[in-house]
């Protein structure tokens, strides 16, 4: 699957984008980006979301805030109730635009400081998405003035709710090189429980293995191993937090053949054990 720049169509009437999408079968694997800034709050599913480096489990009432041009997808596992579809509620905004929108109204100074923690995108506890459920749906009802003011109300009541950072970077890619970071990025997010060569994903971007080093670093800041460390580990959190599968079934399953080097990886990135990370989960 390619990664892909996704072009969101405004209404004519709306300054901003909104989509109430509801699938029968599954949230599908569609690792993209966009300029806007996006807030989801997903129903009536679980699974896994992507962001950034991110890779952690979701599931009914996930709230999360995307930043601009972070690359980011969610993939469902099942529905809470089969009967129901997998819902997720979307809306879109540029960050300009809600800048501009601050930066003429006192009252909304609270909102700077969410834009700029969305740059990794955020997740709030889902009694906060459950608890904006109704203000959110009802958006979808709204006429273009009460939608605008509907919005502004959400993202005040989030800029004071607490938040999970996500990523641990955010890409900001040139238009230019989009295309080629995109490839490389969408291989490491498919591939990252498989080996990965340095050459291979040089020729993946048509580049020599400096030139991506080069570039990678440049629009992530950080390196392509420590990137591949942070999706793997962050597999492996969601699959101790949410699985009884052994330690060692976890540490293959997210690419180590070694149990030692993924205690040692975990350990230097969580700060814990693989067993004290799961221990402590469970003890919440």
């Amino acid at each position: 699957m390619r990664p892909f720049l996704e072009h969101l169509q405004r209404p004519p009437e709306a300054s901003w984008s909104m989509l109430n999408r509801r699938l029968d079968d599954a949230i599908p694997f569609q690792w993209h980006h966009h300029p806007e800034l996006e807030l989801t709050l997903t129903l009536n599913s679980a699974g896994q979301r992507f962001v950034g480096d991110h890779v952690g489990s979701y599931g009914h009432g996930d709230l999360v805030l995307v930043g601009p041009n972070l690359p980011h997808t969610w993939a469902s596992r099942e529905k809470l109730d089969p009967t129901s579809p997998h819902v997720a509620l979307v809306l879109w905004f540029e960050r300009e635009w809600l800048a501009a929108l601050i930066a003429g109204s006192i009252e909304l100074r609270p909102l700077r400081d969410l834009i700029e923690r969305s740059a990794t995108g955020l997740a709030f506890p889902p009694e906060t998405g459950l608890a904006l459920r109704e203000q959110i749906e009802a958006i979808f009802t709204l006429p273009p003035l009460q939608r605008l003011l509907g919005l502004v109300a959400i993202l005040a009541r989030l800029s004071e709710a607490p938040a999970q950072p996500l990523s641990h970077v955010a890409p900001r890619p040139t238009e230019a090189s989009r295309s080629r970071l995109d490839r490389v990025l969408t291989h490491l997010h498919q591939h990252y429980a498989d080996p990965v060569s340095l050459p291979d994903l040089a020729e993946i971007a048509a580049l020599s293995v400096s030139g991506l080093h080069r570039l990678f670093t440049r629009h992530t800041r950080t390196s392509i191993g420590t990137y591949l460390t942070g999706l793997r580990i962050g597999d492996a959190c969601s699959r101790l937090s949410s699985t009884d599968q052994p330690i060692q079934h976890v540490a293959d399953a997210v690419g180590y053949a070694s149990l030692a080097n993924f205690n040692r990886q975990f350990r230097a990135l969580r700060g814990m054990t693989p067993r004290d990370y799961r221990a402590r989960f469970r003890s919440v």
